[in-house]
C-alpha cells in the first residue's frame, strides 16, 4: 500500500463528504482532511463576479476554522479553471455601473498576518493552510491572478493560461506584477503580460507558472492524492509554519527569515508534531500528526 493510500486519521474523517448548501457559486466538501472548493458557474467558464468572491472566501473561511481541514484544493466546475472577471460586470464598469464588481471586504483575512496579505485578492497567503491550484481548464485573467496566489498549482494537460489583460485595454492587475517575475524571472513576465497570449499546459510547467501537468483523465485523482499525502503524512503545523514562512520570506531580507525561522524552530520543538516526527520515524509506522 503507497502511503496516499494509507487510512486517514479519525480528524482527517470527520465530515467526509460533507456538502455546504449556503453558497451560491461554489461547491463546498471535505474528505480525508481535503476541503476541496470548486468554482461552480459553468456556464460562464467560472467567470469571476461578486457572489463568486464572496463565496470563495466564505468557504476559505469554513475550511480554515473546520480542525479536520488539513488542505484545501481550489479549482472550477466544468471545462474551465476561471475565465477572469465576468464579461457582464466589466461591460457594467465600461458603463459607469460598479455595483456588480467584487470590492475589498470590510476587514481583512488576518489582522496578524502582513499589510500585503490583507488586500482584495492578495489574502490567499493569509490562509494558515496550503492551498492547492487544481486547474482543470481555461485560466485567464483575474482567474490566472488567483491561481498564481494558491501555493502549489496542478494543471491538467488541457489547461491554457493567458493573461489577458493588454488585450482588453487594462493593465497588470491585482500583484500580478509582483507575482510572475518571482515564478518565471522579469523578461518572461514581461513578455506574457505584454502579449497575453495563449499559453498550453506543458510551456506553463516548463516556465515555472505551474509545479505539475497531469493527463485530464487522471487529473481530479492525481490532485486529491497528493493533496490527501499532505493531509495524512505531514505536519499540520509545519505546514502552516512553513506556509507564514516562504511568503513573509518575499517581503523580507535573508537576516529577517533567518531570525523568524530561529523563533519558529525554538517554538517548535516544544510541540507534540515535533515528538510524533520523531518517534513515528523511530518506530517505523505511519505518523499520526495532531496539529498541536
Amino acid at each position: 500500500m503507497s502511503p496516499i493510500d494509507r487510512a486517514p486519521t479519525q480528524a482527517a474523517q470527520h465530515n467526509k463528504d460533507q456538502p455546504m448548501s449556503n453558497y451560491s457559486d461554489i461547491l463546498y466538501a471535505v474528505d480525508a482532511g481535503v476541503a476541496t472548493i470548486t468554482l461552480n458557474r459553468p456556464d460562464r467558464l467560472n467567470a469571476w463576479c461578486a457572489s463568486l468572491d464572496a463565496d470563495v472566501r466564505a468557504g476559505m473561511r469554513a475550511a480554515t476554522d473546520d480542525p479536520a481541514v488539513r488542505v484545501i484544493v481550489l479549482t472550477g466546475a466544468g471545462r474551465g479553471f476561471c475565465a477572469g472577471a465576468d464579461m457582464n460586470v466589466l461591460q457594467g464598469i465600461q458603463d459607469g455601473d460598479t455595483s456588480t464588481r467584487p470590492t475589498a471586504p470590510e476587514t481583512p483575512w488576518d489582522t496578524s498576518a502582513h499589510p500585503d496579505f490583507q488586500k482584495q485578492y492578495s489574502w490567499f497567503p493569509a490562509v494558515p493552510k496550503p492551498i492547492i491550484g487544481a486547474i482543470n481548464g481555461p485560466c485567464a485573467g483575474l482567474g490566472m491572478v488567483l491561481a498564481l496566489y494558491t501555493d502549489i498549482r496542478i494543471a491538467s494537460d488541457l489547461a491554457v493560461f493567458s493573461t489577458a489583460f493588454a488585450r482588453r485595454g487594462l493593465i497588470a492587475e491585482h500583484g500580478i506584477s509582483w507575482l510572475l517575475p518571482r515564478l518565471i524571472g522579469m523578461a518572461n513576465a514581461a513578455e506574457i503580460l505584454f502579449s497575453a497570449r495563449r499559453i498550453e499546459a506543458a510551456e506553463a510547467r516548463s516556465l515555472g507558472l505551474v509545479n505539475r501537468v497531469v493527463p485530464h483523465a487522471n487529473f481530479a485523482t492525481e490532485v486529491q492524492s497528493y493533496a490527501r499525502m499532505l493531509a495524512v503524512e505531514v505536519s499540520p503545523r509545519s505546514l502552516a509554519a512553513m506556509k507564514r514562512e516562504i511568503w513573509n520570506a518575499q517581503l523580507s531580507g535573508l537576516g529577517a527569515a533567518i531570525d523568524a525561522a530561529n523563533i519558529d524552530m525554538k517554538a517548535s520543538f516544544a510541540t507534540d508534531d515535533f515528538k510524533e516526527g520523531v518517534a513515528h520515524y523511530l518506530e517505523k509506522r505511519p505518523a499520526a500528526f495532531s496539529g498541536r
